[in-house]
């Protein structure tokens, strides 16, 4: 198993290695020693979630307050999914940039996001199958969303033939509005609460 950091800090790439014989394949798709050690700190899963979606369909994009936030393991176990992941962080370096990665069933990579980042992803085909590791329970009353089609964040979708999104994502506020609000975590927090993971006392 590869992990690999991308342009966004605290935000990793996990490319499993596949064994392949006459039976079909195997691999690890989660091993929370090898993630830790790249994270520096354990990832203490409480919920598993999965979601089907048909081609164009954009979920996002999604956090949580911090502390606790929720951090997300995710993977694509039928279809293939464009997953972003958003620096949401007042204050962060690259405060309002994304990164993505191709979750799919070829090479069968999986994104971690760190608690505070924003989390999105639109389906490339159709029954696309997400499941998310995550580090803590829905909390309906700390859960909100910036609008995907926001311009300052600008992601770039591919073409599926027409985006599909929520009421509940395209009334999202924007980067902007929800930094007015005071929704969006802060750097310096976030790198406090990562610290506070790390039983390691390093």
């Amino acid at each position: 198993m590869q992990v690999r950091e991308l342009s966004i800090p605290d935000a990793y790439e996990i490319t499993p290695r596949q064994h392949a014989d006459d039976r079909g394949v195997f691999l690890e798709w989660y091993r929370f020693d090898l993630l830790e050690e790249a994270v520096g700190h354990p990832l203490d899963l409480r919920q598993a979630n999965t979601s089907v979606s048909r081609k164009g369909v954009v979920r996002g994009i999604h956090f949580a307050t911090l502390p606790p936030s929720q951090a997300k393991y995710v993977t694509a176990m039928h279809g293939a999914v464009l997953d972003f992941v958003v620096d949401i962080r007042v204050g962060s370096p690259t405060f309002g940039q994304w990164d993505s990665v191709l979750l799919d069933t070829t090479d069968r990579r999986a994104i971690y996001l760190a608690e505070g980042l924003g989390h999105a992803f639109v389906a490339l085909t159709d029954d696309a199958t997400v499941s998310y590791l995550v580090s803590e329970t829905y909390l309906p009353g700390v859960e909100f969303g910036i609008n995907p089609s926001d311009p300052e964040v600008a992601l770039e979708f591919p073409e599926v033939g027409g985006l599909v999104l929520s009421s509940k994502d395209t009334d999202a506020p924007s980067l902007a509005e929800a930094a007015a609000a005071g929704l969006l975590p802060n750097w310096d927090d976030a790198r406090a609460y990562y610290d506070s993971l790390d039983k390691s006392g390093n």
